[in-house]
């Protein structure tokens, strides 16, 4: 292997490993922090779903900002900085005395993953070869995928074995103390410097990816009901199985996917990946919020539908994961890498935001069924949007104006 492939392998496996150790201290919380809360404070849904979104709308907001000094500065300092910041706020878990505080962490911990997110994508994208970005990416989220895997049944399994809560943010702020240390040994290309445009719209956000984003927005809502509710929702169905399995098949629907996708995708196949990975996405859902009128006839057979769902989610959103994200790269100049995915992000967090509120909420007033049924319907809509804005419109931008 030619020494600089050696090098692109080592750095571009470094990277891998500091963005899995950063999302296994973030998946191991995740479906934990609905009974942290209920059990500490004795939160009710709504509350709870108020206190988790504080996360998401944080990273949502500092994106454009991120994104515009990574395409304007040195991106490896502030990729550590924001690590370091994303790492020490588990520590401020541990002193959380009330929902207030823990909120208050909870939006300096979004704002250092708005960044962080931000600034390791782009440093992978900078890394790579251009003929095999969707390939890199693909295999860069895969990281994401291990850690959605073991996290989060690592996680329920030290909850059901009553491990305190102070216990597993210990492990979490662990975990990322290595992957920042993993992550101070990538050297990265030397950025030329840039002249700094005036400040517009444009320039924290990529006006020519709304379309895509609103798409993106309306299949992220109903996930971030799955992330954070679905081991509650197991519970309420009767289901036995630990729900860290559903994170399981969710996580090997994803990764078995991922070996294909990305090749998909720099062969040319982008739009067509999008398109009938966000029909599975509707049928999905649909099938999440069949489980519960399922279960009151079997609880078996929704036990099969339950997991089954989980593994064809991952098929869906592990195929359209890679597929925006070069989408949103391709609509942007070399020069404005760090706005497209912060933009992709941007509309990522938002419908995740949203989810945790809205999910919250609907569960109260009507069962988390309901609240997959409307997943689906966003399905639908979401598809109709990328068909008439993205396909027709900006199909032809990708053909005639894109960029390596």
């Amino acid at each position: 292997m030619p020494t600089t492939d050696r090098l692109l392998t080592g750095r571009f496996c470094c990277m891998m490993g500091a963005n899995f150790l950063m999302f296994m201290g973030f998946y191991l919380l995740l479906p934990i922090f609905p009974f942290y809360l209920s059990e500490s404070f004795g939160a009710s849904n709504s509350t709870i779903g108020s206190a988790l979104s504080c996360y998401t709308i944080a990273a949502m907001f500092v994106r454009p900002f991120s994104g515009y000094l990574l395409d304007s500065f040195a991106r490896k300092p502030l990729y550590l900085l924001s690590y370091f910041l994303f790492m020490a706020v588990f520590a401020g878990y541990l002193v959380a005395g009330s929902v207030l505080m823990f909120a208050v962490f909870r939006v300096i911990h979004g704002l250092a993953f708005g960044t962080v997110t931000v600034a390791g994508n782009t440093i992978v994208i900078d890394i790579m070869p251009s003929s095999r970005r969707g390939e890199g990416l693909g295999y860069y989220g895969l990281a994401n995928n291990i850690a959605m895997s073991v996290g989060p049944m690592l996680g329920i399994m030290l909850h059901d074995a009553h491990v305190s809560f102070n216990v597993i943010f210990v492990c979490s702020f662990c975990s990322c103390l290595l992957g920042l240390l993993l992550a101070s040994t990538v050297s990265t290309p030397v950025k030329p410097p840039v002249v700094r445009p005036p400040v517009s719209l444009d320039r924290f956000l990529l006006v020519r990816g709304i379309p895509a984003g609103v798409s993106l927005l309306m299949l992220s809502l109903p996930y971030g009901v799955t992330s954070s509710y679905i081991a509650m929702y197991a519970r309420q169905m009767g289901i036995t199985l630990s729900s860290g399995l559903f994170f399981s098949c969710l996580a090997l629907g994803i990764a078995s996917s991922r070996f294909l996708s990305g090749r998909l995708v720099d062969r040319g196949y982008m739009l067509p990946i999008i398109r009938w990975s966000i029909v599975m996405a509707g049928l999905v859902f649909l099938c999440l919020g069949l489980c519960r009128p399922l279960s009151e006839v079997s609880v078996g057979w929704a036990t099969r539908l339950f997991f089954g769902s989980a593994l064809m989610m991952g098929v869906s959103y592990g195929t359209m994961f890679p597929a925006f994200n070069s989408l949103f790269v391709s609509l942007a100049p070399n020069n404005r890498r760090g706005t497209a995915v912060s933009t992709y992000l941007i509309a990522w967090d938002l419908g995740i935001g949203c989810g945790l509120l809205v999910g919250g909420v609907v569960s109260e007033l009507a069962g988390f069924d309901v609240a997959y049924y409307l997943g689906a319907a966003l399905a639908v809509v979401s598809l109709g949007v990328f068909v008439a804005f993205v396909c027709r419109r900006q199909g032809r931008l990708l053909s005639a104006d894109r960029v390596e």
